[in-house]
């Protein structure tokens, strides 16, 4: 495993990345979609979605195998630009 001094991580890992967002039809594909074009292998028995108590979020959490701090950091940049996603963790 390879770890980087600006990281506590040791890659590769398994990371949960965390989407929230409307609770629209499409949203978890929207936030799968977004993950997976810099995930190669991204299984759908690895993606879980929950709806908030009052019904209008859902949170959507996708499991991957990270490879490097370089991958994360793209993963959340594309997030962080959909107009669609509330909040990633």
């Amino acid at each position: 495993m390879a770890r980087s001094d600006d990281t506590l991580l040791e890659f590769p890992c398994h990371f949960p990345i965390k989407i929230m967002g409307a609770n629209e039809p499409d949203f978890a594909e929207h936030a799968l979609a977004l993950v997976s074009s810099h995930v190669d292998d991204v299984v759908e028995d690895e993606v879980e979605s929950r709806v908030s108590r009052n019904g209008r979020f859902v949170a959507v959490t996708v499991h991957i195998q990270a490879r490097s701090k370089a991958q994360l950091d793209a993963i959340y940049r594309s997030l962080s630009a959909s107009d669609r996603v509330l909040m990633a963790l």
